[in-house]
């Protein structure tokens, strides 16, 4: 029950925010330990495996959202990261971008949080993923493993 309440609460914020907002801006990384495995976080209002990620905040600099959100969701440090691509999410509105970047300089800085909004995180091969990681991940690391053109949306 407070899955769906939660989605709800989701869907009514970014209803609002199409409205409230002219553009949304979010930010995700890809996270790579020295095995070539990728961090991928379980949210618990949303279904799916996800690159972590999140929106930036206002005068927030994409490079600081990102290594915030990671920080927040995976206990991860950044110490170094690559823009790899800038996406149009339609999925989420017709107004939201999403920053991609790649990271393989990191340090952990804490053990990844479990609380109300990340449930699960681990590292996973990029061909042994969870089953439902979401499409959009799995087209971002075929993009960056080099097996697809990078597509302008999400």
């Amino acid at each position: 029950m407070a899955s769906w309440k939660n989605r709800q609460l989701v869907r009514a914020f970014l209803f609002y925010s199409r409205f409230r907002r002219g553009m949304t801006l979010g930010v995700r990384a890809a996270i790579f330990d020295p095995e070539g495995r990728v961090f991928l976080v379980r949210h618990s209002y949303v279904p799916g495996w996800y690159l972590p990620g999140g929106g930036v905040d206002a005068g927030e600099i994409l490079v600081q959202a990102m290594a915030r959100e990671v920080m927040e969701e995976g206990g991860i440090r950044v110490e170094g990261a690559d823009l790899f691509g800038i996406y149009l999410n339609r999925h989420a509105s017709p107004r939201d971008h999403v920053a991609l970047y790649v990271c393989r300089d990191w340090s952990q800085a804490a053990e990844p949080p479990r609380n109300r909004e990340i449930v699960d995180s681990g590292f996973y091969a990029i061909d042994r993923l969870p089953p439902e990681t979401t499409d959009g991940t799995r087209r971002r690391l075929d993009e960056i493993a080099g097996g697809a053109a990078p597509a302008p949306e999400w």
